[in-house]
C-alpha cells in the first residue's frame, strides 16, 4: 500500500460471534500491545471493557460537580432574596433563616446534578456525532443486533496492515475487513 491509501486507513475491524469471542480476542490484543483499538457491542460487555483498559469513569465526579453547584446556587439564590434584596422579618424570624432554604436548595442540587451527567455523558462520548469511520464496515449495522466488532486503529504504533491483519485473523472472527476514513 502506498503512504496516501494508509492515510486514509482508519484500521482493521474483526466481526465476532459472540461476546466471549470479542472479550478473549480483545484481551490477546491488548497482550500483544496494542492500545488504540475499540469494541463495539450491542450491550455492555465488562470482560471488554476491562480488556480494553476503560476503567475510569469520570461522571461520578461531574455529576458530584454539579450536585455542589446547585446546592450553592440554590442556597445563594435563597439567601439574596431573602437578605439582600427584599428583607422582611416575618414572626421575629431572623433575615438568615436557612432552614426554610433547604427545599430549594435540594432541589436545584438534583437538577443541576441530573443535568451534568446528561451533559457530562454527551460530552465525554462525543455526541451527537452523525459520522464515524466505522460506519463504512460491512455488516457493522449488526453492532447494534447482534454481531461484536474490535477495531484496531491505523494511529497504534504497533500498527502494521498486513501484520495487523494476520493477527486479527489468527483469533477466528467471522470477518476482518479494512475500514476506510
Amino acid at each position: 500500500m502506498t503512504n496516501t491509501e494508509i492515510k486514509s486507513l482508519f484500521g482493521i475491524m474483526a466481526e465476532f460471534k459472540d461476546a466471549a469471542s470479542l472479550a478473549e480476542a480483545t484481551k490477546r490484543a491488548y497482550a500483544m500491545g496494542y492500545r488504540q483499538m475499540d469494541a463495539y457491542t450491542p450491550y455492555p460487555v465488562e470482560d471488554v471493557i476491562h480488556a480494553l483498559g476503560l476503567r475510569r469513569n469520570e461522571i461520578p465526579f461531574i455529576v458530584f460537580l454539579g450536585g455542589c453547584l446547585g446546592a450553592i446556587v440554590g442556597f445563594s439564590m435563597c439567601y439574596y432574596f431573602q437578605v439582600i434584596d427584599y428583607p422582611l422579618v416575618a414572626g421575629g424570624k431572623p433575615l438568615n433563616s436557612w432552614p426554610m432554604y433547604i427545599p430549594i436548595t435540594f432541589e436545584l442540587t438534583v437538577l443541576f446534578a441530573a443535568l451534568s451527567a446528561v451533559f457530562g455523558m454527551l460530552a465525554l462520548n462525543g455526541f451527537p456525532s452523525p459520522y464515524h469511520p466505522v460506519f463504512n464496515c460491512p455488516h457493522f449495522e449488526r453492532a447494534s443486533q447482534d454481531r461484536f466488532f474490535l477495531c484496531i486503529e491505523a494511529t497504534d504504533p504497533l500498527f502494521d496492515l498486513e501484520k495487523t491483519k494476520q493477527f486479527l485473523l489468527s483469533l477466528k472472527p467471522v470477518e476482518v475487513c479494512e475500514v476506510a476514513r
